[in-house]
């Protein structure tokens, strides 16, 4: 994860160019590959993304990898959760930061990220338009007939980042305490 602050941008519909703040983030495998990348440009100000109609690209051999956070490559992954978007899977890891995550970058790579070796059990989070549920059905039918359970965590307002920002990280845990197996509730979320 990277901050660049004069990161390349054109318009596709005017042709206009410029270059914005951008958060870039790496694209990998499993096992740490760098396969492609995803840029985020921000607003100058500071106040989140910037106001641009695609605020997000990707580029690079994206399907099968994801961002990943977390991961330590060549070791097992029985546990992980994986969904579109970086903020919402870093949001995820700000209060369950032994958890590993992937973001996907978009619903159709969600529905074909690889599953790391020794996965048994994947929670996937949620967005709630018509592609994020198509992602969400295709990958919990993929890990199926892996041999991997697939569970849907349900963020109360948006997205899990939504959620973090405007109901802060112990009500968020506490509204993921009872979306987890006890297990991994105890293994990943603070106590309390």
């Amino acid at each position: 994860l990277r901050f660049h602050s004069g990161c390349y941008h054109r318009d596709f519909v005017t042709g206009e160019t410029r270059t914005l703040p951008a958060l870039v983030a790496a694209v990998t495998s499993f096992d740490g590959k760098i396969t492609g990348l995803q840029r985020t440009w921000l607003d100058p100000s500071g106040q989140g993304k910037a106001q641009l109609a695609d605020p997000r690209r990707s580029l690079g051999h994206l399907l099968g990898n994801a961002i990943w956070l977390g991961l330590e490559p060549g070791l097992p992954v029985p546990v992980m959760a994986a969904g579109e978007g970086f903020e919402t899977m870093a949001s995820l890891r700000t209060v369950m930061p032994a958890l590993p995550v992937a973001a996907a970058t978009s619903a159709n790579h969600l529905a074909g990220l690889s599953f790391p070796p020794g996965c048994r059990r994947l929670y996937i989070a949620a967005d709630a338009d018509a592609a994020g549920r198509h992602g969400i059905e295709r990958l919990s039918q993929r890990a199926g007939e892996a041999g991997i359970l697939a569970l849907v965590l349900r963020p109360q307002l948006g997205d899990f980042n939504d959620d973090l920002r405007h109901r802060g990280p112990a009500r968020l845990a506490a509204w993921l305490a009872d979306q987890l197996v006890p297990e991994d509730a105890r293994l990943f979320l603070p106590p309390g």
